[in-house]
């Protein structure tokens, strides 16, 4: 089996000329003399960072098994400043397409899944029009998902649902599973299902699974879309054609871009479990969430669990169960694969259980030491890694076998670096003096996100022709995605930050009176879901804008922590969760790791033991749904009744996601009709701030601007 899936890869990683650009580092030289590995093939993207740990216990493999991604909004090439997150998609395709290999090998079945999500977070995906014209294009032509599913991401703007419906749909077939969105099909002007409803197909082991795909109760999309809640999509006709199947099920799958935990953010999977769980009492359901960006694991029943898997190419899932038989099942494999280890531990504890599966679940960094520990020889042609438990996981590959593996994957990663160049997401514009956290640290703090946006906001945004006016500036804090990292700002760092175009307006002369208390009522009120908005003054555009600024919706707020160079903590006595883990080691094997870095310390139905790599837990601050400042402000003096003087009246800047909430604020003393652009041109959008602010501010280390406590990349 193994050639076809080798000649498939390479065939389907040609996507750009196999270019390999900053040999001495995009932010600088390179020591190679440090790297504890041989340099065969250049990996990661150039700069990028590798781990210092990794994982310390194998993978456990059942007779099915998931590796599942969701919410990668755009993270293809990585994360080039967090060594945790190092890997790009060129390293993940090499590693899954190990695995697959391994899978085979040990007669078991292994399925690829994703959830959703693939807009909106870095300028690879952003930075073209439609975005994700690049991005959609590698992912897609890489080893190939048994199934994926649509998440909101991709149905806010037309053009973005349209280019969902016509190619990235196409493109995968019946793979490509959206059991509640339509589309109107410009050319029959008919609704049609986005991609599938549902997908019956029997693995290679003989699994017979019927599959759905299942977005949230989503209210914010295009109107060239529709989405059926759940609640009705359960009623309808072909659903329940498809639980009454007429071939036998032997799992019933639920992907979905919805919470895998029932209750959390607006999650409608309970809705579909109970539906089939009414017509199957004992078949197991499995199901694979989306849209909360958290790592969990979710029990339903004896037979039925419920992963997610984390976000922005952070975070991979690992799911496995055993337990089938020739009474309940097709399948043809092993009772449990052999010389690995098996999943043991039931859904529910209960004397009285009676269903015969057992389960494992494992939460992955997105590193290359996590992928060759888990698939050896898919990263690195020499491991220089010693003492690891590598031979327990995976028989040797042959070199060969191991070098086309991994070739490609290279492939895909030169083109990721390739397309970089093209955009211009590597030009320096000047050097970010410190990290700025989106939630790890107190909401406006001096190293505070929020801060350095409401300074840069005061300081850019500003119409020269009212600059003698005074300024209130409200944006929702759902406009920034991400942490700015210190080291070189980048036109890719500022698609990170800020990723959405929306549009920058005002209300001119706003009494202060009212003004100065509309953020606090905004936050008293909350975040609302931002609507598309009908502009009819001839100061502003004719037709709905789709393309907003689209924030946290639905509770979409990034709750995982955000890791980088948050610091290394010292030695300390290991917990008892280190202990059932095992000691974090140097690089997978060896000597005894001292100390651990921040990172995702997970707690769900199975306990503490989910994450692959052992963290500390990383500070995370709640965060209000809106912030602002003021700019232009009269210098506090004394009238002549002691009072300090305020302005009047001022203008109240704003982003155009956020009018609904803005105007109720203000009382109903304003409508969309006193709406007006605040910048000219008038298509200036919350993009366009922060590289000009950079270049004014910023310049102190260049041109010579390093990550801070950056080490050589390895392979």
């Amino acid at each position: 089996m193994l050639p076809h899936v080798v000649g498939r890869l390479i065939a389907a990683t040609t996507l750009a000329p196999l270019v390999l650009a900053c040999d001495d580092g995009c932010y600088g030289p390179i020591d190679e003399h440090a790297s504890k590995h041989v340099r065969v093939v250049k990996r990661m993207q150039p700069g990028a960072l590798d781990a210092r740990y990794g994982p310390t216990r194998p993978l456990q493999w059942g007779q099915l098994n998931v590796l599942h991604t969701s919410d990668t909004h755009g993270w293809l090439s990585g994360h080039i400043k967090e060594a945790n997150y190092g890997a790009d998609w060129g390293d993940y395709v090499s590693f899954v397409s190990s695995m697959k290999w391994r899978a085979e090998q040990l007669g078991v079945d292994l399925l690829l899944l994703d959830s959703g999500d693939l807009h909106d977070g870095t300028g690879l995906s952003d930075s073209t029009t439609p975005n994700g014209e690049i991005s959609n294009e590698i992912f897609v032509k890489q080893t190939g998902y048994d199934l994926l599913t649509i998440g909101n991401h991709e149905l806010y703007a037309s053009e973005v649902a349209y280019q969902t419906f016509n190619n990235f749909s196409r493109a995968w077939g019946d793979k490509y599973l959206t059991s509640n969105v339509q589309i109107m099909n410009p050319g029959t002007q008919e609704w049609e299902y986005v991609g599938k409803t549902h997908k019956y197909f029997t693995t290679e082991n003989g699994l017979r699974i019927m599959a759905f795909g299942v977005l949230f109760d989503f209210t914010a999309n295009t109107n060239a879309s529709r989405i059926t809640k759940a609640a009705d999509m359960v009623k309808q006709k072909w659903f329940q054609q498809a639980i009454h199947h007429p071939e036998p099920v032997d799992v019933f799958l639920v992907l979905g871009h919805n919470s895998a935990r029932p209750g959390r953010q607006a999650s409608t999977m309970k809705t579909v479990y109970s539906a089939i769980r009414e017509a199957h009492p004992d078949t197991p359901i499995q199901i694979f969430g989306g849209h909360s960006h958290m790592r969990d694991f979710v029990v339903y029943d004896q037979s039925s669990t419920a992963s997610e898997s984390g976000r922005y190419c952070e975070s991979l899932g690992w799911f496995s169960m055993s337990g089938f038989n020739s009474s309940n099942s097709g399948f043809t494999g092993p009772h449990n694969p052999k010389d690995v280890p098996n999943p043991n531990r039931t859904a529910v504890k209960h004397s009285l259980i009676t269903s015969p599966f057992l389960y494992s679940r494992r939460y992955l960094d997105w590193n290359r030491l996590t992928f060759d520990y888990h698939a050896p020889g898919s990263q690195f042609l020499h491991n220089a890694i010693s003492g690891s438990a590598n031979n327990l996981i995976a028989s040797p590959i042959s070199s060969n076998t191991s070098f086309q593996l991994k070739q490609a994957g290279a492939q895909i990663s030169s083109s990721i670096t390739a397309h970089r160049m093209q955009m211009g997401l590597g030009k320096v514009y000047g050097c970010t003096p410190q990290t700025f956290w989106l939630s790890g640290v107190s909401f406006m703090a001096p190293n505070s996100l929020f801060s350095f946006l409401a300074d840069a906001m005061a300081s850019q945004i500003v119409n020269p022709k009212r600059r003698n006016i005074p300024r209130v500036h409200i944006s929702n804090t759902g406009m920034a995605r991400f942490d700015l990292h210190k080291g070189p700002f980048t036109m890719d760092d500022s698609y990170i930050t800020s990723p959405f175009p929306s549009l920058v307006v005002y209300i001119p002369d706003v009494p202060w009176s009212m003004a100065k208390g509309t953020l606090e009522r905004m936050n008293a009120k909350g975040a609302g879901q931002g609507r598309r908005v009908e502009y009819n003054s001839t100061t502003k555009p004719k037709h709905k804008r789709e393309e907003l600024n689209w924030g946290i919706l639905e509770g979409e707020e990034c709750v995982n922590p955000t890791i980088g160079e948050f610091g290394v903590m010292g030695e300390k006595k290991l917990s008892k969760r280190e202990e059932i883990m095992g000691v974090p080691v140097g690089n997978g094997g060896g000597r005894r790791q001292q100390v651990l870095e921040v990172g995702y310390t997970t707690e769900d139905d199975f306990g503490t033991d989910g994450d692959d790599t052992v963290h500390e837990k990383i500070p995370k601050h709640n965060i209000p749904a809106y912030f602002g400042t003021t700019a232009g402000l009269p210098q506090k003096k004394k009238g002549r009744t002691g009072r300090i003087q305020e302005p009047r009246t001022v203008d109240l800047v704003f982003n155009d996601f956020i009018n609904d909430d803005l105007l109720a604020a203000l009382g109903g003393n304003y409508t969309v009709d006193d709406i007006k652009f605040y910048m000219e041109p008038a298509n200036y959008t919350l993009r366009d701030f922060l590289v000009p602010y950079v270049e004014k501010n910023w310049q102190a280390g260049m041109p010579h601007c390093e990550i801070s406590g950056q080490r050589p990349r390895v392979g």
